[in-house]
């Protein structure tokens, strides 16, 4: 087995029967690459995906998202830890997803970091099509409703920023008050942090501002969304019960308010692009697959073409 330099990383690299071999040593240092290289010479050959993904895991400490891949971890690790990353097969990932029995996009999710975290090793992975776009969201009147059914302050300021900011729940209970700019009225939801999701730098509008004064008033904490001086961890208890006090669909989930955002802009006029950034989404596609057809205008030059009674 030789050092390669890949696109900046080391790789330890070897023939085996008539095929280059690649193993990633994850490193852009030549002197680390080499006594890792000497350490995996010297280990016993068939490490196991428990060892990758512990050793990825350790990799994205700092990472906004590292709770949510240690969840994927945790549901991953009976099935596949014992095995080496060339025992990962299409049939074993089909077997994972009959025995979880979960909604596709969860196994996705799951089987998305297992592929990260064996990157560059023989695995070789099957994932479910992803399912089509979620369509729940809420009109005016159920969100007002919704906002009349609920008593506490902390959850009534996230329904407004929610609704207002197009902001992901995690986003909006990570936010704090030097990020709040009542002068050039913006709120940043960005923590700063490298990785996880995209957080837009959003306008504040009218209704925002005033919930935002009001809460600034009795602030006891650096964080915007607080309960008795500390931050609110998870709203979804009382969220659920304020959806049930007001009469409403089981589906609507916080999250729910992000769609419902980006509906009412797209149904207003508000361009893809204008959503993307507002949404924070990184790539335009992703919002025109899922909203574009919200919009008045979608499809209706084409719809036209179709009216064989036109001059």
């Amino acid at each position: 087995m030789r050092l390669k330099l890949y696109r900046g990383s080391w790789y330890g690299v070897w023939r085996e029967g008539g095929e280059t071999k690649r193993l990633a040593l994850r490193t852009h240092d030549r002197a680390v690459a080499e006594r890792r290289l000497l350490d995996k010479q010297r280990q016993p050959s068939g490490e196991t995906i428990a060892d990758f993904a512990r050793t990825y895991l350790k990799s994205k400490e700092s990472a906004r998202s590292h709770e949510s891949m240690e969840f994927c971890w945790a549901n991953l690790e009976g099935h596949f830890g014992h095995l080496r990353p060339d025992q990962v097969t299409p049939e074993t990932c089909k077997q994972y997803a009959q025995k979880r029995k979960v909604k596709p996009g969860t196994i996705i999710k799951d089987l998305g970091f297992l592929r990260t975290a064996l990157k560059d090793t023989d695995a070789k992975f099957w994932l479910p099509p992803t399912p089509p776009p979620r369509d729940t969201y809420m009109t005016r009147a159920e969100f007002q409703r919704l906002l009349e059914a609920t008593s506490l302050p902390h959850l009534r300021l996230f329904l407004v920023l929610a609704l207002t900011t197009g902001g992901r729940t995690g986003a909006l209970l990570d936010l704090t008050w030097d990020r709040v700019d009542f002068r050039k009225g913006q709120i940043r939801l960005s923590n700063g942090l490298v990785g996880g999701k995209g957080r837009a730098t959003v306008p504040m509008n009218q209704a925002a501002r005033e919930a935002l004064e009001d809460a600034y008033k009795g602030r006891e904490s650096e964080w915007v969304i607080e309960w008795a001086g500390r931050q609110v961890g998870s709203i979804k208890r009382g969220f659920r019960e304020a959806v049930s006090r007001a009469g409403l669909r089981k589906e609507i989930t916080p999250h729910v308010l992000r769609h419902t955002a980006a509906v009412w802009m797209i149904e207003d006029g508000a361009s893809i692009t204008e959503v993307a950034q507002y949404l924070g989404h990184s790539d335009t596609r992703t919002t025109y697959r899922v909203y574009a057809r919200h919009s008045p205008d979608h499809l209706q030059k084409a719809a036209a073409a179709l009216d064989w009674r036109r001059e």
